[in-house]
């Protein structure tokens, strides 16, 4: 992968930033794999795969200390200012959103474990049917946000936001088919809780990765846009004031 914004005078900056830069692309597909094979063992009902993907959560941990030990060696022995330093600065808030994503995922496992190990009675298919809905939803989110990253894409990113808007209206239409399962059969009241923390996760997930699709803007385009809606961004960049909208879910923004 290659990773530039622009060409430093010391070549070896380049160098060292491009392999900061892979290892968070490495992170990042690391994440989306680690939730695509949670919801696979959800669907198998498979509880000692769902235990190796949690212990497997480790290899994100690791990479998130790696990753942090580089930016600081960087900085250390650059002293970069200005924009490099932000670039510097920003790809380390991207890593903090992935390690955060990496646990989400950790929680779909353990929904695996609670509902099919031991001798627990299972919850039905149609009970877990909007989990692998929302999952669709926040896995092409995460996939569109690291391609965005990988290519310094701000398009793909802003479309990445206009997903984002739309997450806790996918959330909350999530809670009312749930809530209809509930009327319809008092015996799903047992799974409503731990269904409804594994929906949460996802959102969570998918905020995680709206808010690397803001950073890799800030990294090409040098804008904040932090707290704006998609189409305020898209008036940003378009070099039109920005739209006085906040963003529905200001705690959605790239922090």
């Amino acid at each position: 992968m290659a990773y530039t914004t622009q060409q430093h005078t010391v070549q070896r900056f380049d160098s060292e930033l491009n392999q900061v830069a892979a290892l968070v692309d490495q992170m990042g597909h690391l994440a989306l794999d680690q939730l695509r094979r949670s919801l696979a063992s959800l669907n198998n009902e498979d509880a000692a795969d769902a235990h190796a993907i949690i212990d497997r959560d480790k290899l994100i941990n690791d990479l998130d200390v790696q990753i942090d030990e580089q930016i600081f060696r960087l900085i250390a022995r650059r002293q970069p200012l200005a924009k490099d330093l932000r670039e510097i600065l920003a790809l380390g808030k991207v890593v903090a959103d992935l390690e955060r994503a990496g646990d989400e995922t950790r929680k779909i496992a353990g929904l695996t474990v609670r509902f099919y190990e031991g001798e627990s009675h299972p919850p039905g298919e149609p009970i877990l049917r909007d989990i692998h809905t929302m999952a669709a939803y926040v896995c092409n989110m995460m996939e569109a946000s690291l391609a965005a990253f990988a290519g310094l894409d701000v398009e793909r990113a802003v479309a990445v936001l206009r997903l984002g808007d739309g997450l806790e209206g996918e959330f909350r239409s999530t809670l009312r088919r749930l809530s209809t399962f509930i009327m319809e059969d008092a015996r799903n009241v047992g799974y409503f809780v731990d269904i409804v923390l594994g929906i949460r996760a996802l959102d969570r997930f998918g905020v995680h990765a709206k808010n690397i699709a803001g950073h890799v803007i800030f990294l090409a385009a040098g804008e904040d846009v932090r707290h704006l809606s998609a189409d305020a961004v898209q008036h940003l960049l378009d070099g039109r004031p920005p739209a006085a909208v906040l963003d529905p879910g200001a705690d959605a923004g790239p922090s």
